[in-house]
């Protein structure tokens, strides 16, 4: 059994509102020096495969067909027993 830890952000350029919602709130509670804000989401998948290299193929497609939006998100994966 394997679990994927995969992060999905933003791309350069794209616009991030929520991002810039954050990066106000948090200059409005007082906490100065906050450049940029990039938000995005975490996602974790316990999968039966132990093989690593087909657990990564997996995600991949699992990535490509629904988790991201690879128009405007990147993905990383991170695999562990």
């Amino acid at each position: 059994m394997m679990k994927a830890k995969i992060k999905v952000t933003l791309k350069r350029g794209v616009l991030d509102p929520q991002g810039k919602a954050i990066e106000h709130a948090l200059s409005t509670l007082g906490f100065g020096g906050v450049d940029e804000v990039r938000q995005g989401k975490y996602i974790e998948v316990e999968l039966e495969e132990t093989d690593e290299a087909r657990a990564r193929a997996e995600v991949e497609a699992m990535c490509e067909t629904l988790l991201a939006n690879t128009v405007i998100e990147n993905y990383e994966i991170e695999l562990a027993r």
